[in-house]
């Protein structure tokens, strides 16, 4: 069974995962359904990976984009 997540596009700019046709977090839409990897943050400030990938709010985040 696939999971829900196969259905979410990212954003191409913040990697912000979605199921909408427009990032809700930039306003674009150039969205892709062509990404690798999956983070859940849950503590911007405390996370080392949420400041390597510059990602300053809570939520879901595709690795790679392509």
């Amino acid at each position: 069974m696939k999971g829900d997540w196969v259905s979410e596009k990212a954003c191409s700019t913040c990697h912000f995962m979605t199921r909408d046709n427009i990032c809700p977090k930039c306003r674009i839409s150039t969205l892709s359904d062509d990404f690798s990897g999956l983070v859940i943050v849950f503590d911007p400030e405390g996370s080392v990976i949420a400041k390597a990938m510059n990602i300053k709010e809570k939520g879901r985040y595709a690795l790679k984009v392509r």
